[in-house]
């Protein structure tokens, strides 16, 4: 597994909660295969790859 990608270090940031709202929608459609969010530990909006799940057909 890779490490998260961080887009934003919310403690050297100086956005505004609507800025770092708006930042992260664009982060997200500029990085669709990318899960986004807020990394409490990291104090950082992060992203990760989204892991694909296979769908199995049921058979019949």
């Amino acid at each position: 597994m890779e490490p998260d990608t961080i887009f934003i270090d919310i403690r050297t940031s100086k956005l505004t909660l609507a800025q770092a709202l708006q930042e992260i929608q664009r982060i997200q459609a500029e990085n669709p295969d990318y899960e986004i969010f807020l990394d409490g530990d990291a104090h950082a909006i992060a992203g990760r790859k989204k892991r694909r799940r296979d769908v199995q057909r049921p058979e019949g």
